[in-house]
């Protein structure tokens, strides 16, 4: 029952508590991207090869602020996902993949290897039935690659785009169908690099270097025998 008068302290406390309920319910829409992505059926590319995931790649997320107060804001995390589906392809794509302890650079002691892989992610948009008025999700995304050695010396520099999108007829919510449009990306993101990568001109050239460099004859150290083969006249 309530009071027949209102009282300032009480008036105050209604408001506090109606602008707490107003901004709970005006928070961001947030997604955190799982899903599953097996291993490449491939022969291996012979290379041993680096893996360096910078911090912004590693934690990547995309925000879009909504436009108005019809539409809600979206938080995309796909950071996890994006380590977990590179480190499983490349792990199946490559004769060894080593990760590396710090940026390739001379003054950073790394494992050796033959060359060193640090992606980015440039860009993302995504489009949901609001923003289009068309029952479907979809998720662009622009890499960017760089192959460098261990010194951090380039050898090669990329971009590759993916794309994956989902109807929402499947799906219970518009988080589950954002989640799975980013899934559907980052496989379509693998399968484009294991096909694209040995095609790119700058690693082609590189890789048929290594492929035309003579190899290094392993040298004995003398022995008794030679030396006085060597001495004879």
């Amino acid at each position: 029952m309530l009071p027949s008068v209102i009282t300032a302290p009480d008036l105050r406390l209604l408001v506090a508590l109606l602008v707490v309920a107003l901004l709970t319910g005006c928070g961001p829409t947030r997604v955190k991207v799982e899903g599953s992505f097996p291993a490449p059926l491939m022969e291996p590319v012979p290379l041993k090869l680096g893996i360096w995931y910078p911090e912004e790649f590693a934690t990547h997320e995309f925000f879009d602020e909504a436009k108005s107060r019809s539409e809600s804001s979206w938080v995309v995390n796909t950071g996890e996902a994006q380590v977990s589906m590179w480190d499983t392809l490349l792990k199946g794509m490559f004769t060894e993949l080593v990760p590396m302890k710090g940026e390739p650079s001379p003054q950073q002691m790394n494992p050796v290897v033959d060359a060193v892989l640090i992606p980015f992610v440039d860009e993302l948009q995504y489009a949901i039935p609001q923003h289009t008025n068309v029952k479907v999700y979809e998720i662009w995304m622009r890499y960017r690659f760089q192959l460098v050695t261990t010194s951090g010396k380039p050898i090669a520099e990329w971009t590759m785009p993916s794309y994956g999108k989902t109807p929402t007829a499947f799906l219970r919510s518009d988080q589950a169908a954002v989640n799975l449009a980013a899934v559907m990306a980052l496989r379509d993101a693998g399968a484009n690099f294991a096909t694209s990568f040995t095609r790119v001109p700058d690693v082609a050239a590189w890789m048929e270097g290594r492929r035309r460099a003579p190899a290094k004859r392993a040298t004995r150290a003398p022995t008794a025998e030679t030396v006085m083969e060597a001495a004879t006249p």
